[in-house]
């Protein structure tokens, strides 16, 4: 179901008036002149309506608002609305009854602002319509508009300008501070990961072993860079022969002699 059309209004005049006009008799056009200016048909309202694409000149009483008489207007400008060669501030409009009858009548404005704003509205509503219809195409036929070519012709160059760019700070090939700890040491980078071979202590340094001190043996033949440390002894201690006689190694008292008193019988 189509949506259904509703009227809207593009002008509104309080003072306008109605000429009747001789017949033209040549293709030179109407000459306000030839009227009877100071003797006006009909006074009153205009209004300038609008439903669908078709703008309509309607002639009211301005105070019951009744109509006088209308103007359709499928075209502008056209036969249903033509301006006067000697005057911007009069017209000559095509009214019909609904009947099929048709006359053609003079109107006239006592301001030019008037005539103007009557001339304005008539012509954007018809620039609305020819939008409309340009749309309406585009939609049918989206292929056949008109395509946006971006390439280049041929001859045609373009040039560039790169102004100078500084080097910012912490840019690429600018070296950065290592951060520092609170103390003011510098936090160094831990190592690869390479395997640390075992450092030998220096010269002059001593080696515990078993809570004695050893000094390293140093090879006469390799001048003193190699360093051949003594290996620690196994420290000896009283063992106590857990299947024998548990009583030799912890004393004779009865007490710990019975089985399963202080030690664990296996």
């Amino acid at each position: 179901m189509e949506e259904a059309e509703y009227e809207s209004v593009l002008c509104v005049k309080p003072d306008v008036h109605v000429y009747r006009i001789p017949p033209r008799a040549t293709n030179r056009g109407y000459r306000a002149a030839e009227w009877q200016l100071d003797q006006p048909s009909w006074s009153g309202r205009l209004r300038i309506t609008a439903k669908g694409q078709v703008a309509y000149i309607k002639l009211e009483d301005r105070t019951s608002g009744e109509l006088f008489a209308q103007a359709p207007v499928d075209q502008f400008p056209g036969t249903a609305v033509e301006s006067v060669t000697d005057s911007s501030r009069y017209f000559v409009i095509r009214i019909e009854d609904g009947n099929g009858r048709r006359a053609f009548i003079g109107i006239g404005f006592g301001d030019r602002g008037d005539a103007f704003d009557f001339n304005v509205a008539l012509q954007d509503h018809f620039k609305w319509v020819k939008q409309q219809c340009e749309f309406a195409k585009q939609a049918q036929n989206p292929d056949q508009g008109p395509k946006l070519d971006l390439s280049f012709k041929e001859g045609q160059t373009i040039k560039l300008n790169i102004a100078s760019m500084k080097k910012k700070d912490g840019a690429a090939g600018t070296p950065r501070a290592r951060p520092t700890s609170t103390g003011g040491l510098s936090l160094l980078p831990p190592p690869p990961g390479a395997k640390t071979a075992a450092l030998a202590p220096l010269s002059g340094e001593h080696l515990s072993v078993g809570g004695s001190v050893v000094q390293p043996a140093v090879s006469p033949s390799s001048g003193g860079a190699t360093v051949s440390w003594p290996q620690p002894k196994p420290a000896t201690t009283a063992t106590a022969d857990i299947w024998g006689d548990f009583t030799k190694s912890t004393g004779s008292t009865s007490s710990q002699t019975q089985p399963g008193a202080g030690w664990v019988q296996f």
